[in-house]
């Protein structure tokens, strides 16, 4: 951040401390997100090296390639989602802050549990889309509409196994001011 740490985020850094199953939770999805943020890398760099690939065979070699735009928008649907728990964790997200430094510790930290409050209703209502769109396309059989042809259930999948997880960690920030866990 350009300004420093901000009063709502100082506490937000770390997965909780203590011994309610809300901060083992959030301990074990610190150490999922941690591992998912990996693979996630991986395929933004896979992504980037089969555009970098497509765009040199089309300009040495005139070669068509059909399979590597949907091959690098499945990277990069996969990574963006699959990492919004992790992004989540670490209060990541864009938001408004005009008025952290207006209000008290305590008024912010209510702030923040009813903004987490409504962006898990949100959340909830894409995952079950982004499940019931998963399954009708594996159960329909739909592909995409290149010659490549490859399930369109993979990135709706990872779509909705991303969101499933954000909804997650959501819940257990929810649950953690009532468990009287801390994040360090």
């Amino acid at each position: 951040m350009i300004h420093g740490p901000l009063p709502d985020r100082d506490d937000q850094t770390g997965a909780a401390a203590g011994k309610s199953p809300a901060a083992a939770l959030d301990r074990s999805l610190a150490i999922l997100n941690n591992i998912i943020v990996v693979f996630a890398a991986i395929a933004l760099v896979a992504a980037c090296a089969i555009l970098s690939y497509s765009v040199l065979s089309r300009a040495l070699f005139k070669a068509a390639n059909y399979w590597q735009d949907e091959a690098a928008v499945f990277l990069l649907v996969g990574a963006t989602f699959m990492t919004a728990a992790y992004v989540q964790q670490h209060r990541g997200h864009i938001g408004i802050e005009a008025f952290v430094g207006l209000l008290s510790p305590l008024a912010n930290r209510i702030r923040l549990w009813l903004v987490d409050a409504a962006t898990f209703l949100f959340c909830a209502f894409f995952t079950w889309k982004s499940w019931t769109l998963a399954h009708e396309a594996y159960v329909d059989g739909q592909v995409s509409n290149s010659m490549w042809s490859p399930p369109l259930a993979i990135p709706y999948a990872l779509m909705a196994l991303g969101m499933s997880l954000l909804c997650v960690q959501i819940i257990v920030q929810l649950a953690l001011p009532f468990a009287g866990a801390r994040r360090p």
